[in-house]
């Protein structure tokens, strides 16, 4: 019997092993390089879209960043065009159809090709279930799921086209766990995932590989930026301090690299850090005590008040607390990837 099981334990070895070795060399046949490849960021002028375009430029991609406000794509672009990188820049609210669709026809109109698209822009929303209103499941739906679908609908005839491609939808591990005071953006990235998991399985005939990537909290400097409700500088002051611990989240560039390498290798489900990839186990593996926890979470988190329904900037919240050593990394990272005017790069 001993025999017998130590035979089987082997064979089952082998076999995982033989299944690593034939999906290191599926992702080396799969590799691409971004030298000289179009590439478009949506939501590229800031943050976490800003880092992965100084690392595509690094590697000589063909970069051209799209966003709402011109102010920020110009400072953006500054930055990158300094450093000798190829950079074209578009003013575009990706949950308007009537702009990115003949935003991409002109990108592959004058440059003959788009390689690789990065559905990056995004919005937080972050207060108790009271605070949010219909309007802003519906502005979190338009800005994480219907506005990558009108992106990649109107790419997605010229990589068939050409039978290549790459898509990157970046969603958020609050599209595999459900966070509490964050329930229109888990919402919204939740649909992502399924959209685009499904995505890629309908287009890898058609030689177009679609990487869906899962963030944990990472330090972009993006909550000056995000929007909070209810007790809005207590809101605040959690979700800025949470996005600075060290070991807790993940910098910005190394998800930016980690992304990059998932699209490289056409991977399939990318979860970036360490910490994301263990609550997700957990959550997968002890659903109930994960979502017990989480509930546990809630009852610690500020109540409904301060200005309701209303909304406020993280800037506008601030507090001397979130300006306090607490923040120091968030607050680096703001100066550095445009989140503050006046200090990119810095």
């Amino acid at each position: 019997m001993a025999f017998s099981a130590s035979r089987f334990l082997g064979a089952v070895g082998l076999g995982a092993g033989a299944l690593l070795a034939v999906r290191s060399v599926q992702r080396q046949l799969n590799r691409c390089d971004f030298r000289g490849k179009t590439v478009l960021i949506t939501g590229g002028s800031r943050g976490l879209g800003l880092v992965l375009a100084r690392q595509l430029a690094a590697e000589g991609a063909d970069l051209i960043l799209c966003a709402r406000h011109g102010d920020e794509l110009e400072r953006a672009a500054r930055e990158l065009t300094a450093s000798s990188a190829q950079v074209q820049t578009h003013v575009c609210d990706i949950t308007d159809r009537d702009q990115v669709v003949p935003m991409i026809q002109s990108i592959i109109a004058e440059r003959g090709r788009l390689d690789v698209v990065i559905n990056n822009a995004g919005i937080i929303q972050t207060g108790p279930l009271e605070s949010m209103t219909c309007e802003d499941y519906e502005e979190a739906l338009q800005t994480h799921l219907f506005g990558p679908m009108t992106v990649n609908r109107a790419v997605i005839p010229h990589m068939r086209n050409r039978q290549s491609g790459r898509i990157v939808n970046i969603s958020s591990i609050g599209g595999l766990i459900s966070v509490p005071h964050l329930l229109p953006y888990c919402t919204s990235k939740f649909a992502l995932v399924g959209y685009s998991l499904g995505l890629r399985n309908e287009l890898e005939r058609d030689g177009i590989r679609v990487t869906t990537v899962c963030p944990g909290l990472m330090r972009t400097g993006s909550p000056r930026n995000a929007t909070f409700k209810g007790q809005n500088r207590a809101e605040y002051a959690w979700f800025k301090i949470a996005s600075s611990l060290p070991f807790v989240t993940l910098s910005a560039e190394s998800a930016a690299r980690q992304a990059i390498d998932g699209c490289r290798f056409g991977d399939a489900l990318v979860v970036l850090g360490y910490q994301t990839k263990l609550v997700a186990k957990l959550a997968a593996l002890a659903p109930g005590l994960t979502y017990d926890l989480l509930a546990l979470t809630a009852r610690l988190l500020p109540g409904f008040g301060g200005i309701g329904t209303n909304s406020a900037r993280g800037w506008q919240s601030e507090t001397p607390l979130t300006e306090s050593p607490l923040t120091a990394l968030t607050n680096t990272a703001a100066r550095q990837n445009n989140e503050i005017p006046g200090t990119t790069g810095v």
